[in-house]
């Protein structure tokens, strides 16, 4: 059974920097889209960032420049480094993973889920 740990949350000030870290495990991590999303409190879950199955990555225009999003497939663990953190980055940040050849951060297509963590930036 598949199965998604993240990690790595926690509180910060503005300009902070945080790295989440998520491992997989259950399933040939390799051959899955991976991708981080977030939801704040009272609005929707959406999309941060994703990374195909050779390193092709996308990001959210709002975190562009200042989030990266890695992998190590020996570790089968996903990355989120975030720099310049903002107070409106306070979320619940989430891993996902989905088997499909495409790789999109639309919610639906991701198949499995990590429990989240919570990330706080105080201004």
């Amino acid at each position: 059974q598949a199965q998604l740990a993240a990690s790595g949350g926690g509180s910060v000030q503005a300009g902070g920097s945080l790295r989440l870290s998520c491992t997989a495990s259950g399933y040939t991590y390799s051959n899955y889209c991976m991708g981080w999303f977030r939801q704040a409190p009272g609005k929707e879950r959406e999309g941060v960032a994703t990374i195909d199955i050779v390193g092709t990555t996308s990001y959210a225009d709002s975190v562009k420049g200042r989030f990266t999003i890695s992998q190590d497939n020996t570790k089968n663990t996903l990355y989120l480094q975030m720099n310049d953190l903002k107070p409106e980055d306070t979320a619940v940040y989430y891993c996902a993973a989905h088997s499909g050849s495409w790789c999109y951060a639309r919610l639906a297509d991701f198949d499995y889920w990590g429990q989240g963590t919570q990330v706080t930036v105080s201004s």
